[in-house]
């Protein structure tokens, strides 16, 4: 029969009566036959508790003592859990991350998991015992045995590594919804259960939902090929699958630090569509790019650049066939732009670059590593490559560069990364006509902007700025680079804005003030929100970016920033617009449901 682990979280296991109703759902796995390992959170609010419990001793307590303190909350759960087990006849044994074997980084409150020794679990497993274990911690080595903790969303993460670990046929997270959502139910009531969704999808959805799921559980689950079901805790629904590709061979070893990058693709058919100083309202890129999709024409990244004074910059590529008619749609749009462009701007413009490469750098080991979008930069700039567009997402890094200039910068990024270079898959020209265009939509309330006026347009001064902050562990997300160059004391420049999460606008400002190089001003706006579409049907699919543009200028809702992946177009919006955004671009694509969700208190 199936090896399988569970997972269930605090709310799962918040009382002596929920304990015992997991306990009886774990005895009916374990009675079909299969091998169970049990993960769970602490009860309830412990955790909250325990944190709180530390400030009122101190106000910054020792990182290693809040391990100390934290890891006990999981403790109590796996006890009691397994006595619960024990009394319905079923063999259990409770086991801590340091006795189950899980080896960490030694960084306390946000280790990563380096190797797993599962020969203790397969011993109890073989004498079919349940094997229940504390969720969210471990050690940071068999010497010096301190206790770590992994973060937020650290029972989910030690749950995928140990079914990666164990080779379990799945891992179950049952959690307070059915499944994963079209989109966060609390926002908006009538999202929708999805029977199956895959794991890159998944990674590009990281505020999906109810957050069931955390983006390092899910790109353990991809580098592993672990199928995840979620599920909930309250009923015997199915839930949904998160499908994984299946895998390259990799070691435990190093389990959620080793090889960031799975490759590097290159595709050297691109050509570069810009519009230069359109007016900075709402409509304008639904306008644009619907013009594009009535001529059936498939765009790949797009970047709407921040805006100067009341313009902007949109730009865009497509295959180097479709770039006439791109081209043609561009110049009949762009003289109805013009009477309301900025007199003090110029006119809008369309600027073409015929011969255009995009590389990219792939893999789900991204996540949360803030140097490896720096190092690609930094490996560009070594090989004297210019980058003119920078797209992000969760799973990806993309630039587009001079075609000239592609094969060395493929080598450059293959040997940096120590990864095949490869020709990218011809996704987009493929239609995916049996999947929806669009799986689920999300929001992101918790991030800020930074926009660099002025930075010298030269190769590596994006990756001596990224560089400044993954020095200082700060992930940037969204990345846009403007069109419009600029003379500045005789010198080449551009704008670069990004993204932040909002506690670490603070810093990452001081970090650039401080920088030795010079560029313009630094402004920050912490008022905004991401909102963003996400789905593999939308492949070969022209039409839908300009749907969500759209739907967005219906509601009155300005664009501030677009940035784009195969599977993802996200846009930015103003922080008290981010709600009404989702809930419109939710119901445009037919997301929304019947049935209202509830979500537990």
């Amino acid at each position: 029969m199936a090896l399988i682990v569970q997972k269930y979280g605090g709310t799962s296991v918040g009382s002596v009566e929920r304990i015992q109703a997991v306990a009886q759902r774990v005895v009916q796995t374990a009675k079909a036959g299969h091998g169970v390992v049990v993960v769970v959170s602490a009860m309830g609010k412990t955790t909250d508790g325990l944190v709180k419990l530390a400030h009122e001793i101190s106000a910054q307590p020792s990182r290693r003592e809040l391990d100390m303190l934290l890891s006990t909350g999981e403790q109590v759960s796996i006890a009691l859990l397994s006595m619960a087990l024990q009394e319905l006849g079923q063999a259990a044994i409770s086991l801590t991350g340091a006795q189950v074997g899980i080896v960490t980084e030694a960084e306390h409150t946000r280790a990563r998991i380096l190797d797993i020794a599962t020969e203790r679990m397969q011993r109890h497993l073989a004498d079919s015992r349940v094997v229940v274990v504390a969720g969210f911690q471990g050690i940071s080595s068999q010497s010096d045995l301190e206790i770590t903790t992994l973060g937020r969303g650290g029972s989910d993460t030690s749950a995928v590594a140990l079914a990666a670990a164990l080779g379990a046929d799945f891992c179950e997270i049952y959690t307070d919804v059915p499944g994963i959502l079209t989109t966060d139910p609390r926002l908006v009531p009538d999202a929708q259960l999805m029977d199956e969704i895959t794991a890159d999808e998944m990674l590009e959805l990281a505020s999906l939902g109810a957050k069931v799921l955390h983006p390092r559980a899910v790109e353990i689950a991809r580098n592993y090929g672990v199928m995840l079901v979620v599920r909930s805790s309250w009923s015997d629904q199915p839930g949904t699958r998160v499908i994984s590709p299946v895998p390259q061979p990799r070691s435990l070893q190093g389990l959620e630090i080793a090889h960031p990058v799975d490759a590097v693709e290159f595709d050297t058919d691109q050509a570069k569509v810009a519009l230069l100083r359109v007016p900075d309202r709402p409509g304008i890129a639904a306008r644009l790019f619907g013009e594009i999709a009535s001529q059936d024409l498939d765009v790949d990244l797009i970047i709407q650049s921040i805006h100067e004074g009341n313009s902007n910059d949109i730009a865009f590529t497509v295959t180097q066939n479709s770039l006439s008619r791109a081209e043609a749609v561009a110049a009949a749009i762009a003289p109805a732009l013009r009477n309301s462009a900025a007199p003090l701007m110029g006119e809008a413009e369309v600027m073409i670059e015929r011969r255009m490469a995009k590389v990219s750098i792939v893999g789900a080991g991204m996540i949360g590593r803030p140097g490896v979008a720096a190092q690609m930069f930094s490996t560009l700039a070594a090989a004297k490559v210019n980058i003119e567009m920078i797209s992000t997402s969760e799973v990806q890094v993309s630039c587009a560069i001079a075609e000239a200039d592609c094969e060395r910068a493929v080598a450059a990024l293959s040997e940096a990364f120590g990864v095949a270079g490869r020709a990218a898959k011809s996704r987009r020209r493929v239609r995916a006509a049996d999947l929806p265009p669009v799986r689920g939509a999300a929001l992101d309330l918790k991030q800020a902007q930074l926009a660099i006026r002025h930075v010298p347009d030269q190769p590596g001064m994006a990756a001596r700025l990224f560089s400044l902050l993954a020095e200082q562990n700060i992930s940037v997300d969204m990345i846009i680079q403007s069109q419009r160059c600029r003379l500045i004391d005789s010198v080449a420049t551009r704008d670069i804005a990004f993204t932040v999460a909002a506690g670490d606008v603070d810093a990452a400002l001081t970090i650039l003030q401080a920088a030795s190089f010079s560029f313009g001003e630094i402004a920050v706006d912490r008022s905004i929100a991401k909102v963003s579409i996400v789905g593999t049907g939308m492949v070969g699919r022209p039409g839908v970016a300009a749907q969500m543009f759209r739907a967005l200028a219906e509601a009155k809702i300005n664009i501030q920033m677009i940035a784009t992946s195969e599977i993802k177009v996200s846009c930015l919006v103003a922080e008290d617009q981010g709600v009404e955004a989702l809930c419109v671009i939710h119901t445009a694509f037919g997301l929304s449901g019947n049935e209202q969700i509830v979500v537990p208190a």
